[in-house]
Order: C-alpha cells, then sequence, then structure tokens
C-alpha cells in the first residue's frame, strides 16, 4: 500500500514516526507537500460551494497525495452536528469522480477513539505484535510532544526577541531535527537543545507584551496554512500567545486520561455554563469557556478562529459578547476568499487596544 494523508500542522510527524518503527517494506507512506496555494486551489475547485475551509484543504491534500501515487488514504471522522462526519464519504466520492482508486481508512476521533486508532493501525501494519505497535506509538508521541513544547516555547520568545524572525529560524531546524530523530532518547535530547538554543536568543529588556489567548476551531487553531501564521504574525507585534488546544494534549486526554474519568475541559466547561450549558458540536463550548477563563487569568485579549460557515463557532462567537467577562475578543473567519494583509491589518488594530486598554489601567 501507498498511504497519504492530509495535514495539519504537525501531525505529519507522528505519521512518519510510526511508518519508520513499524514498516515492514510493503507499505510506503506518502506525505503531500506541505500545504499551499495551489492545495487550496484544488480543495476549492472540487469542494461543494458551501464546505467549510477545512473540508478543502484536506482534500487538496489528497489529492495532491493520489497524485504522487498513493492507493491507499486515510482521514478522520467524528459524530454530532459538526460536519466533519460527512468529510470522509463526500471527499472519497469527489476523489473517485476524479479517476483515482483510492481505499478510504477512516479514523474516528468522536467515539472509540483507542479501538479506532488500534484497529487502523493493526491494519496497516498486517498484524504487527502489540509489543512493536506499543513501541512505535510511545515513539511517535514522544516526537509529538516534543513538537508541541516547542512551540509553547516559541510562542514566549517570539514576543521578546530583538532579532525578531530568529526564533523561527530556530524552530524549523528543531522541527526537522526532531523529525529525524531516530531514538526516543535522541528525541529529547534533540528538544531540551533546541529549547536552550531558544532561551539564548537575544531578548528586549524592555518589552513588555501584551498576552493574547487563542480560541476556536481546532483545525484552523493548528494548522499555520489555514490561520495565515497567525501565531508568527502576533509575535512580530510583540504578542505573547498562548494556546491551550495541542494535538499531544488531545491525544494525552482523549485516548487516556479521559477514560480514567479525567476530563481536561471541565473547569472550561464550568466557566462556560452561565451562557452555555451543553456542547453545540465541534469546539464551539470550549471556545465559550476559554474566553472566560483566558479573562480570570489576567489576558489582555482573545482570538477567536473559525471556518467560515462553521456552526458551533458561530454560535460561540455570539455569546462571547454577551459574557460579563470584560476582555477583549477579535474573531477571524476563514475561507478562501480571505486576503493575509487583511488579517494583518486587523491584528493591529487590535493589538493597539489592547496596549491603550492596559496602559489606561496602569494609570
Amino acid at each position: 500500500m501507498r498511504i497519504g494523508i492530509p495535514h495539519c500542522g504537525n501531525a505529519y510527524v507522528i505519521a512518519e514516526a510510526l511508518v519508520q518503527k513499524l514498516g515492514n517494506g510493503k507499505n510506503e507512506l506518502i506525505i503531500p507537500p506541505p500545504t499551499s496555494h495551489r492545495t487550496l486551489d484544488l480543495g476549492v475547485k472540487y469542494s461543494p460551494v458551501e464546505a467549510c475551509l477545512p473540508f478543502k484543504l484536506t482534500l487538496g491534500n489528497l489529492i495532491e497525495a493520489c497524485e504522487l501515487g498513493a492507493d491507499t488514504l486515510i482521514h478522520a471522522r467524528g459524530t454530532g452536528v459538526c460536519r466533519l462526519g460527512y468529510y470522509v464519504k463526500e471527499q472519497e466520492q469527489i476523489i473517485r469522480d476524479l479517476g483515482y482508486d483510492a481505499h478510504f481508512f477512516t479514523l474516528d476521533v468522536s467515539q472509540n477513539r483507542v479501538k479506532s486508532i488500534m484497529r487502523l493501525i493493526k491494519e496497516l501494519t498486517n498484524d504487527a505484535p502489540w509489543s512493536k505497535i506499543i513501541s512505535a506509538f510511545s515513539f511517535a508521541m514522544g516526537k509529538l510532544f516534543a513538537l508541541d513544547e516547542m512551540e509553547k516555547v516559541i510562542h514566549k520568545v517570539r514576543a521578546v526577541e530583538l532579532e525578531k524572525g530568529r526564533a523561527n529560524q530556530v524552530y524549523r531546524q528543531a522541527v526537522k531535527a526532531i523529525s529525524e530523530a531516530q531514538t526516543i532518547r535522541e528525541v529529547r535530547n534533540t528538544a531540551k537543545e533546541y529549547v536552550k538554543k531558544l532561551g539564548q536568543i537575544p531578548k528586549d529588556p524592555k518589552a513588555d507584551p501584551v498576552k493574547v489567548g487563542i480560541v476556536g476551531e481546532v483545525f484552523v487553531v493548528l494548522d499555520p496554512f489555514a490561520n495565515m501564521d497567525i501565531e508568527m504574525e502576533l509575535g512580530k507585534l510583540g504578542v505573547e500567545v498562548e494556546r491551550t488546544m495541542s494535538l499531544s494534549r488531545w491525544v494525552k486526554y482523549r485516548l487516556f486520561l479521559n477514560y480514567l474519568g479525567i476530563d481536561e475541559w471541565e473547569q472550561v466547561h464550568k466557566a462556560a455554563l452561565p451562557y452555555l450549558r451543553r456542547s453545540v458540536g465541534g469546539d464551539g463550548w470550549e471556545s465559550v469557556g476559554e474566553k472566560v477563563v483566558y479573562a480570570r487569568d489576567g489576558y489582555d485579549g482573545v482570538i477567536h478562529l473559525a471556518p467560515f460557515t462553521c456552526m458551533p463557532e458561530i454560535v460561540a462567537q455570539n455569546i462571547m459578547p454577551s459574557t460579563e467577562e470584560d476582555i477583549p475578543v477579535l474573531t477571524i473567519l476563514y475561507d478562501e476568499q480571505m486576503a493575509k494583509p487583511g488579517m494583518i491589518t486587523r491584528l493591529e488594530a487590535f493589538v493597539d487596544l489592547l496596549k491603550f486598554r492596559r496602559k489606561r489601567r496602569r494609570k
């Protein structure tokens, strides 16, 4: 099998690590080119007009994987009111209509998650022994946690570095080095090395960055192309970014701690209760609760990211202004029509507002 996957942030590193440890010579991983405007153009061309941006981008990824010879495609599916539940069937039909005879494997990210992942791995590895699968999974998770730890550090360094762009250079080197690591020990040592390098970047002693929390729909929040590198752009403006959502956090809780009765969103859901008492699908409930939590924690503002037409996030967007917490929220809705200069202009105005409010509070 030649297995193709869509992109979502650094998720491809997990797939590479699993294949590296479980490869038996019969399966080849086809990673499509990094998401680009060509990817988006392909997705827009063949998607229904009303489809959301994550649908169009992942469809474009899968088409590019098929162009490289993939005959097996992996994609996520879910349940509830989010349109993720329709992705696989609709994209499979589009791929077949384009003349590609690709078989789809689905990964359930809503219910029976562990069972779905393990079934998928067993099918793709020709029933490899469980000891080998667990070892490979641990190796892949080690890389994922290392990358997410690097992201947490760079969110703080970008805001205060003297030479703008230096942290991004070190981060790109770190992603490459962690991706190429062959053992879990090498992954850990590499992560420590690059965290140290980020810490050694010259910082502006006079810097006093405003702090902004990022909330919203998971794909747009995690994928730099989908959100037009918003975290990097905020760093250029001297903003320290905090983002609760990450792939490693999802794995840690959804695949393990949730089954022990530990809910990672319990406090967030409690914070949202005065305004929203149940899930509205996707990440809408969490977006409302996180706004409240960030306000209580003293953040200067919140940026809410979502695909245009995303119903759960539209619900959250309309609730946020009615909460009693006094914290500005900037909602950015992404689709193929949006231009990056327009987003940057809105960010600049929002950051100016946050700085003005903080200056006034301190008087």
